[in-house]
This record gives structure tokens, C-alpha cells and sequence, in this order.
């Protein structure tokens, strides 16, 4: 069933490069690279401080701390104030798919997915713990490094599809806290931009410099057409949130149903910054296509100029300019086509055919790795393992033959889920006094998914 939450690919145009076109460096260049990876820590590229919260307070308590913190991640404290885990918005988006979809789940399902029999018990009794949503969604392992970590070490991680680790305050210093803060990928793909800007960095500049097509042997997903997951504009937010959940990724296309032009993209933190806060989890049922004018609006509002993100480069784009795309959009992932055949300057649509693959920062981030000569390289790990073990995987053959039907495109499109009645209660935004203050419950999507009636029997 998993080919049919992808594109079709005989849909594609064949994208192979030229068998001379291969980016090289010297060894001599390689091997200073290395030295300098090596001699730089991990703990000067810290991009977020560690806020803890007790894993007995509830989702909903937890999602609004997300929010009103303004970070990307929580990390758990067990009964032993030890951090247990994290949680973050694909563990959102994975908690929101399991409670929109728990309809489809047979009996036998859920005793085969012990997890998702806890969840359901603790929203039955209505008050679910954050502890046992932590890395629900399976991208989101604790991971630790010793406070003399390095560039190599955060490479070794990430290379493995990590996208965050913590790291580990200085063990001979008078700081009590356990952590100084958390390394992301972005962050690390951030530094390695500012190091190859960097005078000195000049041979760097210039393998970067190179073409993405010229990278086709390091990049696995550049040219593999099934490696994009999509769904239409016509289709409502939940099916992005069940593709995500089901396909491991953060983010997915989004496609013109007319045309089939790339139309724009959404990804789990859009899910949890616009659905969480919706007092009505009817948002579940709004067609993509106005969910993405809900993410945009703030940046094409903000100073009267047109800031929308454009999520698409080309096969000829350099991978410095692709690695400047990534962070500027803030996306996990852009995709590539062969080339633009509209005329937007804001969405750049892309042709079915010409829609051939997609660079993620772990894809750019595992090319540094291969450099540094790190072993285990493996980028599709946590994905595969997120496919298989994905906790809206598993419903009832009812619904996977529903699920089965696609659209003329080749793209995936199930039936829309009814959601149930709004709720009418007021939003209390959260203002804590600290890091781990637990703000007042805040009824809304994640609210409505914690009430007992929404719990099967």
C-alpha cells in the first residue's frame, strides 16, 4: 500500500547526470576539513536551551508550553528527574493522527501496539501524560553527547537521521544544570555554511559550488522520484498529518490538483503551531490548499513584502545555494525539479515530470559525514524504522481499502475523517513564569482529542 502514498513515477522524466559530472576534493583539502571538524565542539553550536517539563503533566499542557516557549522541543523528566525523553511537534502530529484516526483501529490492532493501548486507557480516564507521547512519532530519540563532543561526533548522529541531540554540561564546573543546551541539524548545517564562508574556507566554497546533479552518488533521494511524499491541495490537513505519521517525514508536497504544480508544503511544526491552537478541530477537515494561506500569511503580511517560501531548486542549483534554501525557508526538505515551467516567482510551480526528488539537510548533512569519513552512514534508518513502526500504521482492511483509491496523478487520497462537534470554550494563552511552568489547560484540537468520548471502548 505504501507506493500509493507516492507519486506515481512513471510520471517522471529520467534526471541522471552525465557520468562525468561527479563533485570531487582533493584528499589534501578533505583531509584539513577533517582536522578542523574535529578540533571545533559541538557545545559552541548549541541552537536551543533544554527546557524540561514532569512527564506526568498532559499533552495539552505540554503542546501549549511548545507554543508559549517558542521552541521546537520539551525534554521529559522521569520520577527520578532524570530526562527520559523528548517531545516535539511530530509527536504532536502523531498524538493528533492516532486520536483523528482511532476509529479505524481494530481490537487486534491495538494489543499488537501496546503504546497505543496505554494511550487510549489514559484518555479514557482523560488526562494523558506526556511521557508516554514522548517520541510517539518515532523521529524524536534521546540522544546525548559528553560536553567535549565535536563537529565529527554530531555528524556521526546525524548521519544516522537524528535530527537533535543534548548536550552535556561541563562535568568539573560548578553549573548545576545536567545539559548546556541542544544541538539540531539545522544548527550544525547552519555552522558548516558559516564555515565554508569563512576565509581560508575557499576549497569548501568551491566543492559546494558544484551542482546538485554532480552530488547524484551521495544524495540517494536526489534523483529517486519515490522518495517525494505528497498529497493534493484539494485534500484535508489530515491527510498531510496521517502521510507524515505513516511515511515518517516531517514535511510533505503539497500539488496543485490542476496542473499538478507544486503549490507549496507543510510540515509537522505547521501542524502544531496552527491546528493545536484552533479552538475547533474541524481545522482537521480544511483542504490543504487554505491551510497553507493560514502558514503564509504571517510572512507575506509582516512588512508588505512578498516573503512567501519558495520550497523548490534544480538538479543544475548549487548545493551552497540549496543549502541557503533550506535554512532561509526554514524546511527540513526542498525539492528538486528538472525545471520551472511557470512564471511565479512566489510558488515556482514544477510539472509532474519534471518533480524528481528531494534534498533534505540530513541528505546534505550525511555528504559532510562521507567526508569525515564517518562509518554507518545510513540517512533512511529512522525513516524506515518510523514506516514500520508507525502507530496510525495499522487499521482495519476496511479503511487500508479505502485508503488504496488514487487520483488519476498517482497521489494518495483517502476519504476525509469526520471530525466531532466544535467545542466552545475560551483560549487561555500561557504566560509561565519559568521554563517549566505547566500553563492552564487550554480546551481546542488537543482537547477535544483527550475527552472520554473520543476514546474507543
Amino acid at each position: 500500500m505504501a507506493h500509493t502514498r507516492r507519486l506515481s513515477q512513471s510520471l517522471i522524466h529520467s534526471a541522471e547526470p552525465p557520468a562525468s559530472l561527479i563533485a570531487t576534493a582533493s584528499s589534501a583539502d578533505i583531509e584539513n576539513w577533517f582536522a578542523q571538524w574535529q578540533a571545533s565542539l559541538a557545545r559552541d553550536i548549541i541552537d536551543s536551551r533544554v527546557v524540561s517539563v514532569d512527564g506526568q503533566i498532559s499533552v495539552e499542557d505540554a503542546c501549549d508550553i511548545l507554543l508559549s516557549e517558542d521552541i521546537s522541543c520539551l525534554a521529559i523528566k522521569s520520577v527520578d528527574h532524570s530526562i527520559s525523553g523528548l517531545f516535539d511537534f511530530s509527536d504532536v502530529n502523531a498524538f493528533l493522527t492516532l486520536a483523528a484516526t482511532k476509529h479505524t483501529f481494530t481490537a487486534e490492532a491495538v494489543q499488537e501496539k501496546p503504546r497505543v493501548d496505554d494511550i487510549f486507557t489514559a484518555a479514557r480516564a482523560g488526562h494523558v501524560p506526556v511521557s508516554i507521547v514522548s517520541n510517539l512519532s518515532e523521529k524524536n530519540p534521546l540522544h546525548i553527547l559528553p560536553y567535549d563532543a565535536t563537529v565529527v561526533s554530531l555528524l556521526e548522529v546525524f548521519a544516522r537521521g537524528i535530527h537533535r541531540v543534548l548536550i552535556e554540561t561541563n562535568p568539573s564546573g560548578d553549573i548545576q544544570e545536567d545539559f548546556a543546551g541542544i544541538v539540531s541539524d539545522r544548527g550544525l548545517l547552519a555552522w558548516f555554511l558559516s564555515f565554508a564562508q569563512q576565509t581560508g574556507s575557499e576549497s569548501l566554497r568551491v566543492y559546494l559550488f558544484n551542482p546538485l546533479n554532480s552530488f547524484s552518488d551521495s544524495l540517494p533521494s536526489l534523483n529517486l522520484y519515490t522518495s517525494v511524499v505528497a498529497t493534493l491541495s484539494t485534500e484535508p490537513v489530515l491527510e498531510a498529518m496521517k502521510l507524515m505519521s505513516e511515511e515518517g517525514v516531517s514535511s510533505i508536497a503539497v500539488l496543485e490538483e490542476e496542473g499538478g504544480t507544486l503549490l507549496s508544503a507543510v510540515s509537522v511544526t505547521d501542524v502544531g503551531k496552527i491546528v493545536v491552537p484552533s479552538q475547533s478541530n474541524q481545522i482537521l477537515s480544511l483542504p490543504l490548499q487554505q491551510f497553507i494561506s493560514l502558514i503564509k500569511y504571517p510572512d507575506g503580511s509582516t512588512d508588505g513584502q512578498d516573503r512567501y517560501p519558495v520550497y523548490s531548486v534544480l538538479p543544475t542549483s548549487t548545493m551552497l545555494y540549496t543549502i541557503q534554501k533550506l535554512l532561509a525557508t526554514n524546511a527540513h526538505r526542498v525539492f528538486v525539479a528538472q525545471e520551472s515551467t511557470g512564471t511565479s516567482p512566489v510558488l515556482s510551480p514544477i510539472s509532474f515530470g519534471n518533480l524528481t526528488g528531494l534534498v533534505s539537510i540530513v541528505d546534505i548533512l550525511s555528504l559532510f559525514a562521507r567526508l569525515a569519513k564517518v562509518q554507518d552512514i545510513d540517512p533512511t534508518r529512522m525513516q524506515r524504522h518510523r514506516r514500520a513502526s508507525s502507530v496510525s500504521s495499522q487499521t482495519s482492511s476496511k479503511e487500508s481499502d479505502r485508503s488504496r483509491s488514487s487520483s488519476r496523478t498517482g497521489i494518495r487520497r483517502t476519504l476525509s475523517t469526520k471530525t466531532s462537534p466544535t467545542m466552545n470554550n475560551n483560549h487561555k494563552p500561557h504566560s509561565p513564569s519559568s521554563s517549566t511552568a505547566v500553563p492552564a489547560t487550554s480546551p481546542g484540537v488537543i482537547g477535544d482529542a483527550l475527552k472520554p468520548s473520543n476514546s474507543p471502548s
